[in-house]
């Protein structure tokens, strides 16, 4: 089992899982997994959401430190931070192996009886 992550690593984590709370914000990052770095108009193709809609959505993944911009020639594009997703990958690892071991607790304890 993965060891326990402090409160420091919950308190990190709480913006990631607010952030991906989005269906609109899951759809940017699931791109920019797919995709690497994009610009806005990237992004947008071939959906209905606006660019104006994106960038809002790119700035809260931004404040949760899920991505980032650069410069690239005129324009803005955007990348993943694989590390965020890393480190509340590992949070839900650790409460999936705590809800496995309570399960097969109860299992066992069920058995028993």
């Amino acid at each position: 089992m993965s060891p326990r992550p402090g409160n420091a690593a919950l308190k990190r984590s709480a913006p990631i899982f607010a952030a991906l709370g989005d269906v609109t914000r899951l759809h940017v990052v699931s791109r920019l997994c797919g995709g690497g770095p994009m610009s806005i108009t990237q992004l947008t193709e071939g959906s209905e959401v606006t660019r104006q809609a994106v960038t809002k959505h790119l700035t809260v993944l931004a404040d949760a430190g899920l991505v980032r911009d650069f410069r690239q020639g005129r324009e803005r594009v955007w990348e993943l931070r694989q590390e965020q997703l890393d480190e509340a990958r590992r949070v839900i690892d650790f409460i999936s192996a705590r809800w496995d071991q309570a399960l097969e607790r109860l299992r066992t304890m069920v058995e028993e009886d």
